[in-house]
């Protein structure tokens, strides 16, 4: 099964595992090294020597190396030393490892994954919480980042400290989801994690793999989904890891134009080798098994997708039909998405896919590539870009907020707000709005207004939820004094209202992905800089009716049409008080009158006040 890449529990078989042999208790190791003319463990058990512990080779032609070491248990390091077929000498990280050594140091730890889980609650109906027809709301977390220790400022919070901060935290704010960035094992920091050589393994910069188990059965209990960004997109080229790993290309393809990413300077996995497939998809089922992870956010889907993706011409080679679609990854990712579902039917996968490929997030037995949602790259680019201009501009680029709905519908769409917004010069979301303090706040209480009633699901980088006022930086704490200012709390309890409302009004996201979950009311006013829609759940009566003033000029006596006669009422105004807004509001319920207005039978008269979404329900 392994070499028809069909074995999708690898980890079962491979790397160390603690067994008792004839009455003794020692490890087994098993490592894949086909173009290896001798394998040995070294560690600190055997002096590192090269030539005392041999492994043997198996007689099926698979190229494993297995062997039992006696009295040797949790807690060993190890590498295996590998002599090539070409005589070159090397010493490798298992790849399997369940543990490694903290960075800069490249051992492998013998450990187990055993925890006495008390998560049962959740995992018994999750398959709820994770539905495309629930609210999906995800606070995005680089782990080292987002707080340090308080005496010390470059110390780590461990998985266990991370838990007594964390969970509450986003408990209050109302998400139902957290995604970490990659937490598998990494040497380098500054890669934020995705240039990973321990793909078992949690990083051991944070505590151990039951420390991480504490940390997502923590945020279980409190009714949260944990989301694990995943990248089978490619690796580094440390000496100790994947890459060269026998002494010739196992792991990587041996075409540059296949095997080397040129923006990354990293290496491309070997999509088209069967062991190296059930690799990767082994490394994702043991996250969601092991781990008891509800979902995989897969990283750069579109550098996979593309054989010239940041290649110019002549160095990438065309498919054997001749176009730019690599079908080996595209064949693997679909394969990783039917084996996800059929292991996990109650968890989704997640596309970072930012080119318009068709069918990301469709069935596989339609043609599509089988992910449950997709990245909605286009949504953010256009969104961002219109909110950074100048109120009194936005008329000339009406049609950047209204385009999204044009193809809104053809993916199961997530609208991300993610960590590749606020670096490298790019600013802070706050900082991206134009004018002064209290219009820059308005407008990010209206983007998020926004973002929170348009259809999709919803990510949002730590930090944004208050209003970082700098770029993130991965070296130091988030600026969580910035709560002290009422500004910052403004935006802080425009958000926790907005998941609130998401969480309680199912016409935000009953029929999220279909067409008769929205309707524009009034997408053309470019000249006020005004829209109206109606989002719709599967009972009229749970309809909603969102009004977005994007310029300062507030609006007195302006009719809207509606979509039924009766009394609306306003549930949510982000220019309320208690958001560090001016206060203009629609407190008291508003009569529809029988004046036909923007096709619809019947008006109302709303107040809207300047930089400001207002929602409406009827009854």
């Amino acid at each position: 099964m392994f070499q028809s890449g069909k074995h999708f529990k690898l980890y079962e078989k491979f790397g160390s595992h603690v067994v008792t042999h004839k009455n003794v208790v020692g490890t087994y190791f098993a490592v894949w090294a086909p173009n290896a003319q001798y394998v040995s463990v070294i560690g600190n058990f055997n002096g590192w020597d090269k030539g005392s512990h041999k492994l043997l080779v198996r007689w099926d032609g698979s190229g494993i190396w297995e062997g039992f070491i006696p009295n040797i248990g949790d807690g060993e390091t190890y590498k295996y030393f590998i002599n090539s077929s070409s005589g070159e000498d090397l010493e490798k990280s298992d790849p399997f490892a369940l543990r490694w050594e903290e960075p800069p140091r490249t051992a492998s730890i013998v450990t187990h994954t055993y925890y006495e889980w008390a998560d049962k609650e959740w995992m018994t109906t999750r398959a709820k919480h994770n539905a495309l027809n629930q609210p999906y709301s995800v606070y995005e977390v680089h782990f080292g980042s987002w707080a340090r220790g308080v005496e010390d400022p470059d110390v780590f919070l461990s998985y266990r400290e991370m838990a007594r901060k964390l969970v509450p935290y986003v408990k209050e704010m109302g998400f139902t989801h957290v995604e970490f960035m990659p937490l598998m094992e990494h040497p380098y920091y500054p890669s934020w994690g995705y240039q990973i050589v321990g793909f078992f393994a949690a990083s051991t910069r944070y505590g151990s793999p039951q420390d991480l188990m504490f940390l997502v059965e923590e945020l279980h209990k409190a009714g949260i989904g944990v989301i694990l960004d995943w990248v089978p997109s490619h690796f580094p080229g440390d000496a100790h890891g994947l890459y060269n790993f026998d002494g010739t290309h196992l792991y990587e393809h041996a075409d540059v134009r296949k095997g080397f990413h040129p923006d990354w300077k990293s290496y491309i996995f070997n999509y088209g080798r069967n062991e190296v497939r059930a690799f990767l998809i082994s490394n994702a089922i043991f996250w969601l098994e092991r781990y008891h992870i509800d979902g995989l956010r897969v990283d750069a889907v579109a550098s996979m997708l593309y054989l010239d993706y940041s290649r110019k011409h002549g160095e990438w080679e065309p498919n054997i039909y001749g176009g730019n679609h690599n079908l080996e990854a595209i064949s693997l990712l679909k394969e990783f998405n039917e084996a996800v579902y059929s292991y996990f039917p109650d968890v989704q996968t997640i596309a970072e896919e930012s080119t318009s490929f068709t069918g990301v997030s469709r069935p596989t037995f339609t043609g599509g590539l089988g992910f449950g949602m997709k990245w909605m790259m286009g949504w953010m680019n256009d969104t961002l870009k219109y909110f950074s201009e100048d109120p009194i501009n936005r008329k000339y680029h009406h049609g950047q907020v209204t385009f999204s709905t044009v193809y809104a519908f053809t993916e199961n769409f997530m609208l991300p707000l993610s960590h590749d917004e606020v670096v490298y010069g790019k600013k802070s979301i706050l900082r991206k709005m134009p004018g002064d303090d209290w219009q820059q706040f308005a407008n990010l209480r209206l983007l998020y207004s926004y973002m929170f009633t348009h259809t999709g699901t919803k990510l949002l980088f730590m930090g944004d939820e208050f209003g970082q006022s700098e770029e993130w930086d991965f070296q130091k704490s988030l600026d969580w004094h910035l709560l002290e200012y009422a500004p910052h709390r403004g935006i802080s309890e425009t958000v926790k209202a907005l998941n609130k409302l998401y969480r309680s009004e199912p016409a935000l996201y009953e029929k999220s992905f279909t067409w008769n979950g929205f309707e524009w009311i009034d997408g053309g006013n470019a000249d006020d800089s005004i829209l109206v829609y109606r989002r719709m759940g599967n009972d009229p009566k749970d309809d909603l009716v969102i009004i977005l003033n994007m310029t300062p000029v507030p609006r007195h006596d302006f009719r809207i049409g509606v979509p039924k006669s009766g009394v609306w009422k306003e549930i949510f105004n982000s220019d309320e008080l208690n958001y560090n807004g001016s206060g203009l509001t629609n407190p008291k319920p508003i009569r529809s009158e029988a004046v036909e207005w923007q096709w619809k039978m019947d008006s109302i008269l709303v107040t809207i006040p300047p930089l400001a979404a207002v929602v409406l329900k009827e009854g």
